[in-house]
Order: C-alpha cells, then sequence, then structure tokens
C-alpha cells in the first residue's frame, strides 16, 4: 500500500505541474502561492461535518478533506500547507466556492447533474437515501407522506432534500407545508420542538440526528428512501488541474481503505464529543460505490 501510495503522490504531482502550466491558471496556483488551503464545512452535519466540544470542525467528510490536503501538500512539494477552515450552509456553499473563499467544500452535498454546471465533484464517499424523520408521538407515518397532510415538514434551503420535498408535495397535492431552515440542526429542532412534524433528510443525517438528540427513543427514522443521493467533496468547475490532483487523492484513499476505515470509525463506533453511536452498517449501495468509484451525479450509475 505505502508503495501504491508512492506512485499516486508522484503521479500526482507530474499532473499538478504539467497541468496546471498547460491549461492556465488553476486553483492550484493560489494554494501555491498562499501557502493556505481552505476547508468549507457545516457545523451540525453530524457525522459528516459538525463541532467538537472545543469548536474544532471534525466529521467523515472533514477528515477526507483533511488527507486531500496532505496530497496536494505533496503534489505541489510544499514544504508546508496551512489548512483553514470556513463555515457553510446549504445556502453559501457554492457561491463561496464561486468566489475562491472556500477550495473544498466537505459536507454532505449532493452530487446533482444540475449543479454541474457551477461546480465539480470529486468520486462518491457516501450514498445517501433521502428519509423522513418524526416524532413517534406525532400522529405520522414517515413511509407515507399522506399522513403528513395539513402539516408542516422542515427541509434545508437551498438544498436537495427542500427541492425534492416540494415537489412530492406538489406532485401529491398533500397540502403539506414545507418550511425551510439554515441547516441540519435546525431542522432536527423543529421536529424535537414540535413546529414541525417531521423533517425530510439523508438518512446519515437523520440517524446522526436523532442519536445526538436527548431522548433518540422519541423519534422514528422512515426506512422508505424518496431519492438516492450521491455525495462528493465539491470543488471549483473548470479547474482539470485541481480536480486531478483532488480526485486522484481520493481514489487513493478508496483503493486503500481509508475511507471505508473513516466509515466505520464514524458510522459504527462512539464518536466525539458525545460519544454516540449511529450503529448504521455501509449499505450494500455503497459498498459497490466504493468497488466502482465515480464522480457522476446519475443515481442510475449507483443502482
Amino acid at each position: 500500500m505505502k508503495a501504491f501510495a508512492a506512485l499516486s503522490i508522484a503521479a500526482l504531482s507530474a499532473a499538478a505541474a504539467a497541468t496546471a502550466h498547460a491549461e492556465g491558471p488553476s486553483r492550484l496556483d493560489k494554494i501555491r502561492e498562499t501557502g493556505v488551503i481552505t476547508l468549507g464545512h457545516p457545523e451540525t452535519s453530524v457525522p459528516f461535518a459538525y463541532l467538537d466540544g472545543n469548536q474544532k470542525p471534525i466529521g467523515y467528510t472533514v477528515e477526507i478533506c483533511q488527507q486531500v490536503a496532505q496530497y496536494v501538500k505533496e503534489a505541489l512539494k510544499l514544504p508546508k500547507l496551512e489548512v483553514r477552515y470556513n463555515p457553510t450552509t446549504s445556502a453559501t456553499r457554492i457561491p463561496l466556492l464561486a468566489n475562491g473563499t472556500i477550495d473544498l467544500e466537505c459536507g454532505n452535498t449532493t452530487n446533482k447533474e444540475d449543479r454541474h454546471k457551477f461546480v465539480s465533484f470529486a468520486p462518491t464517499t457516501f450514498l445517501a437515501q433521502v428519509v423522513v424523520v418524526a416524532r413517534k408521538d406525532g400522529g405520522v407515518d414517515p413511509n407515507n407522506l399522506a399522513t403528513f397532510k395539513g402539516k408542516s415538514i422542515a427541509a434545508q434551503a437551498g438544498g436537495q432534500t427542500f427541492k425534492l420535498a416540494s415537489q412530492l408535495n406538489a406532485q401529491g397535492n398533500l397540502g403539506i407545508t414545507i418550511v425551510p431552515a439554515k441547516d441540519t440542526g435546525e431542522t432536527f429542532l423543529m421536529v424535537e420542538s414540535g413546529r414541525v412534524a417531521g423533517t425530510m433528510n439523508d438518512d446519515g443525517l437523520a440517524y446522526g440526528s436523532v442519536a445526538s438528540s436527548k431522548d433518540p427513543s422519541a423519534f422514528v427514522i422512515g426506512t422508505k428512501g424518496y431519492e438516492l443521493a450521491p455525495y462528493g467533496i465539491m470543488q471549483p468547475k473548470d479547474d482539470p488541474a485541481f480536480k486531478k490532483v483532488v480526485d486522484g487523492a481520493v481514489l487513493d484513499m478508496i483503493k486503500n481503505g481509508k475511507v471505508a476505515a473513516l466509515y466505520e470509525k464514524y458510522f459504527n463506533s462512539p464518536i466525539p464529543p458525545k460519544q454516540i453511536n449511529l450503529k448504521y452498517p455501509m449499505s450494500d449501495a455503497f459498498k459497490r460505490a466504493l468497488a466502482n468509484p465515480t464522480d457522476s451525479g446519475d443515481p442510475k450509475a449507483y443502482e
């Protein structure tokens, strides 16, 4: 594995130098000149990206990005690379990436083909199903949206789940009020406080929210998947030199087992700061995705 990693770094270094020179300015040039790479991250997306007891960003995707930063450092042959962090939300992550405030977005962003007009994605590092979470005493069934008729469901503003919830509501003429929230933490707080009857979110986030709550037994997570959602580290559009290095780093981590190891760390082990355990084994679909890495935004590519 060490030999494979060394070869990978050598290849990435050559690609970084040759491609950046051939294709003009790249995010790599900025990182080389400043000695800084900035990682964007949500703050409440357990277990993907959130804050620990010292208010420092941690999580499954954050750690993958931290490893990618080390690959970038070695590919650019920098003696030192400072890693900075910048909070993001569903509404701000794409603009912050486009204007250069962040270099990578390290959270739980769904790789959707319509987003390819604005950004690029690294190979998929999580495969989610969109589900509904509700209180057990709420008189609703998370697997049947019709039971929410006349009630409210929260979803992240600017996120794919908000769009999906709105579409399903309109298609079924369900009369549900879709309430926007700034992030995962706020959507779940709305359910916990009884302000809404449920929240639509990706399953990994749903399990993280319930496990982190004061009384996990008070909630039910739906088993019906309303949409497949491949997650990938989001990166700038039309920057092939940077994409080669980032994608190469992620592919190396998939092949050498680091991504699978991080999955076990964050989904099947106690995680800080509260030492909760999501107890959420890797799905067969995600196992297939790791065996056949792709940066496709087409859900059919993961079936």
